[in-house]
């Protein structure tokens, strides 16, 4: 306990640098919900897309693979609690599977440890398949999903345009995923600012509303072996599908 404890103390964000006074102000001029965290260098924003709540959290790394303070969005998606959805930022996807396969190879290990985030198991257990019209994404991103057609759906709303230009996935590690029905964004941000905190809420909101959109419209007919016509509709039921897997090679 001592030990972990500690661990946690060393991981907590340097307040060298950073003044969180311009993000409250900005916070309050939109009628967000602000507030420090308590005994800890960090703070939570609580707002709104439309009728949709979403809340915004910075502070110590709830993942591993993240080296400094890191910015996590959440949101209910409202799409099947069955479907999973990732985006990772390409270097990091690299990091990930090498840093896995060491360890499971110098390990002799021969089953999938529980303790590994959902994020990294999906990249170990999900098959590859050709990125199609999604290519001038490669270079940036990889993409999971154990439903093609909706991830296919997902990619060409406007989504994808947005992965490609927004500043905030340019240098950091991101990871953007649906899972239990609910989205999250994680990404590395040492000292956020306005700038960077508008850009991640961009690329959030744009994931939650073309989420809903492509759940509601089911993505029929763009892969009948990946999906099913209707399994989307609000009176359908989720069945268990092959996994697919989105790497834009």
């Amino acid at each position: 306990m001592i030990l972990e404890a500690f661990k946690r103390w060393l991981q907590r964000p340097s307040d060298a640098g950073f003044d969180a006074t311009g993000l409250e102000h900005w916070a309050e001029e939109r009628k967000f919900v602000w507030r420090r965290v308590r005994d800890e260098q960090g703070f939570v924003i609580e707002g709104r897309q439309g009728s949709l709540p979403w809340r915004m959290e910075w502070g110590s790394p709830q993942r591993a693979y993240f080296s400094g303070a890191e910015l996590r969005l959440r949101a209910d998606a409202a799409v099947p609690p069955e479907l999973h959805a990732l985006l990772i930022t390409r270097r990091l996807q690299e990091r990930l599977e090498a840093e896995v396969f060491d360890h499971f190879v110098g390990d002799l290990q021969t089953r999938v440890d529980t303790r590994i985030p959902p994020e990294v198991r999906w990249l170990m257990i999900y098959s590859p398949v050709p990125a199609g019209s999604h290519f001038p994404l490669k270079e940036r991103w990889t993409a999971v999903s154990n439903v093609k057609a909706w991830m296919d759906g997902w990619l060409s709303s406007p989504l994808g345009k947005e992965l490609m230009h927004s500043s905030v996935t340019t240098e950091e590690p991101t990871v953007l995923m649906i899972a239990r029905s609910r989205l999250t964004l994680r990404t590395q941000m040492p000292h956020p600012d306005v700038e960077q905190v508008e850009a991640a809420i961009r690329v959030f909101e744009t994931a939650l509303r073309e989420a809903r959109r492509t759940a509601a419209t089911g993505c029929e007919g763009t892969d009948q072996q990946a999906t099913q016509p209707g399994m989307f509709s609000p009176a359908a039921q989720v069945t268990e599908m092959n996994s697919e897997h989105l790497d834009f090679h």
